[in-house]
């Protein structure tokens, strides 16, 4: 038994926060962001009402009405999110609840930029078991609630955004491979929002302090990140007996562009073969593999091979690789122009 991708969908917001326009709150270029990162826009969340629950449910309607998956169908939804709706209780309920998915468990998971990764690991190993059969995977964050549009360092890197994968069970050699995954804490303090749980709960003074905003040290940071995901990637491939070549695709974690290109070059992976959206939406943490998925699935060919790796806050890292399988069919534009005609004509 394995686990294999059948459907990608995704979301971002529709208010674009450009370079030119943080230039106007902080001290800096359009041209010295992009420079550095390789991010022209990001998507925003500007509705307050707008909650990483209603990105997550934004980016499984799209895969549902895409692909026309019956949602009582489904057996689990597994949510990596580093924001939460809530400290208690999960969004994942809220999620399940929205989506319609009266039959399935849910549950959120925290690995911060490696959260899509990790759960996209938790769900495959469930249905290897047997015991399930479709779980839907979601990487969803609302990284503008929780960065400090003062702050230059962060605050050029963040954005919104939402993507989903269905996983179902398949006994073809297609699917998702061996997984490495990794964990180091004594990076923790590096990369981490002081306040908020409890080991600092809300005050008043740890609202003064901006304890509930992103902390960063990039440059300790940019480092890490290249040496683990060089190293982990090599090690997913020696894992399920690949070489560079046999890689046809790479999807990184889309974090700076001058990390991906790093990691690329270390693997001796030419830049045509990695996907890259940075320029687009920045880093949308637990989104950007799922998004990068749901941007470019019109390239990826069954049978190809695709490596993703991904480093986050914790510090979390890991690498998988995966054999591109059958995808479903998409429902015919026609008839989903048909449906919202009669809901319309239902409603009034």
């Amino acid at each position: 038994m394995k686990a294999t991708i059948t459907a990608i969908g995704g979301f971002v917001p529709s208010s674009i926060l450009s370079n030119e326009m943080i230039s106007k709150i902080v001290d800096t270029t359009g041209e010295w962001i992009e420079k550095r990162t390789g991010i022209k826009e990001r998507r925003i969340a500007k509705d307050e009402n707008q909650a990483t629950s209603d990105l997550a449910c934004a980016a499984i309607e799209n895969l549902l009405e895409t692909y026309d998956i019956d949602r009582l169908e489904i057996d689990g939804l597994v949510l990596a999110t580093a924001t939460p709706d809530h400290l208690l209780t999960p969004t994942a309920s809220k999620v399940c609840q929205l989506s319609g998915f009266t039959n399935a468990f849910g549950f959120d998971l925290n690995a911060a930029c490696s959260g899509f990764l990790y759960a996209l690991e938790m769900a495959t190993t469930m249905i290897e078991s047997g015991r399930y059969e479709k779980i839907i995977v979601v990487g969803a964050d609302k990284m503008s609630s929780i960065v400090d549009y003062e702050d230059r360092n962060t605050c050029i890197l963040f954005g919104d955004g939402a993507g989903a994968v269905l996983l179902e069970k398949t006994t073809l050699d297609y699917g998702v491979m061996k997984s490495i995954l990794r964990t180091d804490g004594s990076g923790t303090s590096a990369l981490m929002v002081p306040a908020g749980g409890s080991k600092i709960p809300a005050s008043m003074q740890s609202i003064v302090h901006k304890q509930h905003f992103i902390n960063q040290e990039g440059a300790f940071v940019f480092k890490r990140a290249v040496e683990s995901m060089t190293n982990v990637s090599k090690e997913a491939l020696a894992g399920n007996n690949l070489n560079v070549e046999d890689i046809d695709w790479v999807v990184p974690h889309q974090a700076n562009l001058r990390i991906i290109n790093a990691v690329s070059e270390s693997l001796n992976i030419p830049t045509e073969k990695v996907k890259v959206n940075i320029e687009r939406y920045g880093n949308t943490t637990s989104a950007t593999i799922p998004l990068c998925l749901w941007d470019f699935a019109a390239d990826f060919k069954e049978g190809q091979n695709i490596l993703i790796t991904t480093f986050g806050a914790g510090f979390s890292w890991g690498a998988t690789c995966v054999k591109w399988g059958v995808m479903r069919k998409h429902r015919d534009s026609h008839s989903r122009k048909k449906d919202k005609e009669l809901e319309h004509d239902l409603m009034y």
